[in-house]
């Protein structure tokens, strides 16, 4: 098969071996090896495995990190395997069965411009607790702050076209954190991925494996967090200028001339100034002008930053920028509504709507605006 097997190693043992010896069962006659510095009394597996004719063992002097294993590998293809079609990611513990490579070696061939991943099945028996929430947990986060599927997350098994290795050789992470920062890199640039299912295998509970529970979790929720922190710290950028703005302006505004010589007639400027101003023009006018400077000012401040900063969209301003200001619009009546109907609800008063209504309603909008602006607007 043109499809060349990576698999970056650290401190392995007979497993090791195993896996190859399945994979050359298999038909594969390209395997990639990466010995991430691993001790002394580690390299006799490294040492057998080379002997195959089929293998290649890179060398890293000190340990890297597994991203950084990978991306040496995705070099080597790059620079040395011109007729490789692909790459097929794999663990060296045994975990990932030699037919369940094959089927997703064989399943990146049919469908050429994907990437195939191999997902397990979490609800299994035979996996353990921790594992189960982990993925669980980091695969519902995904869905939710990132607008991915994907049902293993941290599955080391995935089949990547050849096309795609430049792109994802240039992204950073070196650790376990690299194979989150994949994901965002195919969403980001629009490489589709299609999900494998392989046999869930867990030796020992998953006691060999260097995955350091709280220190690499932290690096990858990092990665999946700044999306939404990203979004909280522009919409707190937007609600000062808003602020500002409107300050500043109602306080220039304040005893203009030209605004008290101005009288509104229409119905429903009246009742705007009946009910904002106690039916002083001027000083209604001098609100409305404020609140609508301040608010237009502010929303392209903010369409400006989601855009480009917080989903880094690569849609045109002409496709996106209607579907933004839509989205106020229906969020600035959803608004309204929320503290409306929650008063009519439980009982109102200005004290309960504006100190516990329009907070609730705010925050659910706030979560809402964001899943909608991912997956919509700066699709």
């Amino acid at each position: 098969m043109d499809v060349t097997v990576v698999l970056p190693s650290l401190n392995p043992d007979e497993k090791l071996n195993a896996v190859v010896d399945g994979l050359i069962e298999k038909g594969f006659t390209d395997i990639v090896i990466v010995n991430d510095g691993s001790r002394e009394d580690r390299l006799a597996p490294f040492e057998r495995a080379a002997l195959h004719p089929e293998v290649t063992v890179l060398t890293h002097e000190v340990n890297r990190g597994k991203g950084r294993g990978l991306k040496t590998a995705f070099e080597f293809v790059l620079e040395n395997r011109p007729r490789s079609k692909g790459v097929v990611t794999v663990d060296g513990d045994g975990q990932h069965t030699s037919g369940d490579i094959k089927k997703c070696a064989e399943r990146m061939l049919a469908e050429k411009d994907k990437v195939v991943l191999g997902c397990r099945d979490f609800d299994s028996p035979n996996v353990p607790p921790k594992s189960r929430f982990g993925n669980k947990t980091t695969s519902r986060v995904f869905s939710i702050f990132c607008g991915m599927k994907i049902s293993d997350t941290q599955t080391g098994l995935r089949a990547i076209p050849r096309e795609f290795l430049p792109l994802l050789v240039g992204i950073k992470g070196e650790r376990f954190e690299y194979e989150t920062e994949m994901f965002f890199a195919m969403h980001k640039h629009h490489v589709s991925w299609v999900e494998e299912k392989i046999e869930t295998v867990y030796i020992d509970d998953n006691s060999e494996t260097h995955f350091k529970p709280f220190v690499d979790s932290i690096k990858i929720y990092r990665i999946i967090l700044k999306f939404i922190f990203k979004y909280t710290l522009s919409s707190l950028i937007c609600c000062v200028i808003d602020i500002g703005l409107f300050n500043l302006l109602n306080f220039l505004l304040a005893g203009s001339e030209v605004l008290e010589n101005i009288k509104i007639e229409t119905g429903i400027g009246r009742f705007f100034v009946r009910i904002f101003s106690g039916g002083n023009d001027a000083i209604a006018l001098k609100v409305l002008i404020a609140t609508v400077v301040a608010r237009v000012i502010s929303s392209i401040v903010n369409y400006i930053l989601n855009r480009n900063a917080v989903f880094e969209s690569e849609s045109s301003v002409k496709k996106s920028v209607w579907k933004y200001y839509l989205l106020c619009f229906v969020q600035m009546i959803c608004a309204a509504a929320g503290v409306f109907g929650l008063s009519a609800l439980f009982g109102g008063g200005e004290v309960l709507e504006g100190l516990v209504y329009k907070p609730i309603v705010d925050v659910l909008l706030f979560l809402a605006s964001y899943q909608i602006q991912q997956r919509w607007v700066f699709r």
